[in-house]
This record gives structure tokens, C-alpha cells and sequence, in this order.
């Protein structure tokens, strides 16, 4: 070849070449696809949840009672301004619609009450006591004296004790089970001194039945519907804070 020098071969890319080539390429999609996401995704538009706290919602969760008062009912009272604002601005007319006729025994006895309680709302009251008729019933039932403890009065409870130690003794159980609560009418309401007292006339069906010692049915029906009326009193100290009434009367079929 002219010049006596020799030509050298042209180089051809190496693997390595190639691998960094391909690198760059992918490092630079990466980079770009970052930068595409974090534009839309770390953006905050104030709707998004605040971050999950497993403590933080255990904390929320109400704390169990204590046993001795789980089963207390709690005849619902309102806030006190409330009452009284409701108390002061309906007419007569309206202040026991629903509860009681104007002007008749029970809506003078309601008025009593109200002047002694600020708080009294007749219409919590019934719905409370729908509720413990239904616990009363069953824990009488069950023998369940804890409950019946909590929300009898001394000499009530009293009588229901005698009557399930009988029916102990006799090797005698009772099934009760509630189908419906058809009527809870307040039909008596009067203010004692300081303690006042609400009589309620409950209607109701259930299915009702006693079994002796064998399991062999000696009262009731299991498989019939047993209408009941019951008419029991509530009394609560007014001047009390605890906000509890209690039964203090029972009567049937009134």
C-alpha cells in the first residue's frame, strides 16, 4: 500500500458498548416516567384520607362497661337547655302531643314533673321504658338477677327473687321471647315531693312458655303468639343525678 504503512481494520461495537447504550436508554425512560408520575401523583387536591393509624382507631372504639351496670337502662334525659326551651315555647296544647290530651290528669301530672326536672322529655322517657320492659321481661326469664337488681326497686325485686327461687326449687324454667311492643302509653303521671312517677301501660306479644324438671311444657305454648298488658310504674328522685328510673309497681291486664 502507498506509504508502506498497513490499514488498520475498522472497530466494531463491543458487548459493552451496546450494554451502556441500552443503560442510558432505560435510565433516561425511568428518569422520564418519574418525572410523568410524580407531576400527578404528588399532587394533593385536600381530598385525600388521612393515613391509616390502627392505634388511633382502637382508641375510638367505646370501652366496655363494667359488669355490674352493663345492663343498666338509662331512661333517656336531654340536654337541659333543650327541654326548657321546648318547655317554654310550645303552646299547652302542644307540649304533650303525642304523650298526653291537653289539659286531662296525665298532662297536669307530665306539667308537674317538667317544673320539678328541667330535663324530663316524656317522649325519651316511653321510649326508655319500651326498653326496659323488654330487658325486665327477659332477665325475669332468664333468672338473670344482676340485671333485675339494677332496675327493680327494693321490694319489686323482692318479689321477682321469691318467684324465681320457687320456680328453682321446682326444677321449673321459663322461655320468653319478645315478637313486639304494640303500644307503651303513659296513662298516669304525678309529682311526690321530690320523686316523680310515671305509669305505663305496655300491649304487647310475645311467645311465652314454662317447662318442669322434664323439659315437658306445663304452661304456654311454644308455638303461640300470647298477647299481654301489663301496667307497670317508674319512679326516679328528681333531685338525683343519677338519671336511672326504676320499677316500682307492676299490675296486669288493666
Amino acid at each position: 500500500m502507498p506509504g508502506g504503512g498497513r490499514r488498520r481494520p475498522a472497530r466494531t461495537a463491543s458487548v459493552h458498548d451496546v450494554f451502556d447504550i441500552y443503560t442510558i436508554i432505560f435510565l433516561a425512560l425511568a428518569v422520564f416516567i418519574f418525572l410523568r408520575l410524580r407531576s400527578v401523583l404528588g399532587q394533593r387536591t385536600g381530598r385525600e384520607r388521612p393515613p391509616f393509624n390502627p392505634f388511633a382507631a382502637r382508641e375510638t372504639r367505646p370501652e366496655p362497661r363494667p359488669v355490674g351496670n352493663d345492663k343498666i337502662v338509662a331512661l333517656p334525659r336531654p340536654a337541659e337547655a333543650a327541654a326548657a326551651s321546648r318547655a317554654e315555647g310550645e303552646p299547652p296544647a302542644e307540649r304533650w302531643k303525642g304523650i298526653a290530651a291537653p289539659d286531662s290528669a296525665v298532662a297536669r301530672g307530665l306539667d308537674a314533673i317538667a317544673a320539678e326536672d328541667k330535663t324530663f322529655d316524656a317522649g325519651h322517657f316511653v321510649a326508655g321504658a319500651r326498653g326496659a320492659y323488654e330487658m325486665i321481661v327477659t332477665a325475669y326469664a332468664e333468672a338473670d338477677r344482676r340485671t333485675l337488681k339494677n332496675l327493680l326497686a327494693r321490694d319489686v325485686y323482692d318479689g321477682f327473687d321469691a318467684a324465681i327461687r320457687g320456680r328453682e326449687q321446682r326444677g321449673e324454667t321459663v322461655e320468653s321471647r319478645f315478637v313486639s311492643i304494640d303500644a307503651a302509653d303513659i296513662i298516669g303521671a304525678e309529682q311526690r315531693g321530690k320523686t316523680a312517677q310515671l305509669t305505663v301501660r305496655f300491649v304487647s306479644k310475645l311467645v311465652s312458655v314454662t317447662r318442669d324438671k322434664n323439659g315437658q311444657v306445663i304452661d304456654g305454648n311454644p308455638e303461640k303468639l300470647t298477647d299481654v298488658t301489663d301496667v307497670w310504674t317508674f319512679a326516679r328522685d328528681v333531685t338525683s343525678r343519677d338519671p336511672n328510673w326504676k320499677l316500682v309497681a307492676t299490675e296486669t291486664g288493666r
